[in-house]
């Protein structure tokens, strides 16, 4: 299994959750949050909560199977994607096992 975290633009993510959504990848967790890097946007400030130069993201969180991760990776590029700089970061990472809190199984053998 693969977990895909994407940082994208707030104004990106509707297009993005229904192009994920329409392809089969329908559980995902999204978060509020903010980022910083080498670019700054226009309009970043001085955030009230962490005293240094910010810009709104969103983060999305999903899992998937491995043959299906290149999948949701193209589908966040080509709809994240702006004319501007600095559209996010998406990170890849193996994910040994999955387990069901009510249970305590092993989703391994399970479609997520």
């Amino acid at each position: 299994m693969k977990e895909i975290k994407a940082f994208v633009k707030p104004n990106r993510i509707q297009k993005i959750i229904e192009a994920l959504t329409d392809n089969g990848f329908k559980s995902m967790t999204l978060s509020q949050a903010e980022g910083t890097g080498a670019f700054k946007a226009k309009g970043a400030r001085p955030s009230l909560d962490f005293y240094i130069t910010n810009s709104p993201v969103i983060k999305i969180e999903l899992v998937c199977q491995n043959e299906e991760a290149q999948s949701a990776i193209d589908i966040i590029v080509t709809n994240g994607n702006t004319e501007e700089p600095a559209d996010g970061i998406i990170y890849l990472s193996d994910i040994e096992d999955a387990f069901q809190i009510k249970t305590g199984d092993s989703l391994k053998r399970f479609d997520l």
